[in-house]
C-alpha cells in the first residue's frame, strides 16, 4: 500500500495521502490532484471503497470520502505533505501510524465494511470508533 508519513502536528505518522476538495472540484477529479501534488503518481480509476465521518466541535459533520485504484503511473516522489513510500502491512509495527489508521486501513481491505464513525459514548466524555 501507498502511504505517507506525515510530519505536521495537525496528524502526524504514517497514513494514506489525500487532501481537501477545491472549489468547483468534483471528489474524482480532487482524488486524482492530491495523490499526484502528494506522490507523484497519476492515478486512474479511483473507486470509492467507504466514508469516514465524525462531527466537529461546531456541530458539523465532517465527512471524509476513501478512494482506492492499483492503475497508476509516474514515478513516486515526496513532497512537502510528508515522505511516500509503499509497505507492506507487517511493516507498519516499526512506524508510528495516525490516529485511526488501522481503523481506516479495515475499511480499504474488507469489502464488507463501508463506514467509520466516531460514535460519542453514552457518557459524553470520548469517542467510540464504529466499523459498518
Amino acid at each position: 500500500m501507498l502511504v505517507q508519513d506525515r510530519q505536521g502536528k495537525a496528524w502526524p505518522g504514517v497514513t494514506f495521502p489525500g487532501g481537501h476538495v477545491e472549489v468547483g472540484e468534483s471528489f474524482h477529479d480532487s482524488v486524482i490532484r492530491e495523490v499526484l501534488e502528494e506522490t507523484g503518481l497519476t492515478v486512474r480509476n479511483p473507486k470509492l471503497c467507504g466514508i469516514k465521518q465524525f462531527i466537529t466541535e461546531s456541530d458539523e459533520r465532517y465527512i471524509v470520502l476513501l478512494y482506492k485504484t492499483t492503475d497508476f503511473t509516474g514515478e513516486l516522489q515526496s513532497s512537502p505533505e510528508g515522505e511516500v513510500f509503499w509497505i507492506k502491512k507487517d511493516e507498519l509495527k516499526h512506524y508510528k501510524v495516525s490516529n485511526d489508521f488501522m481503523e481506516m486501513y479495515e475499511i480499504f481491505i474488507n469489502p464488507e465494511l463501508s463506514e467509520f464513525f466516531y460514535e460519542l459514548n453514552e457518557d459524553g466524555d470520548h469517542w467510540d470508533i464504529k466499523l459498518y
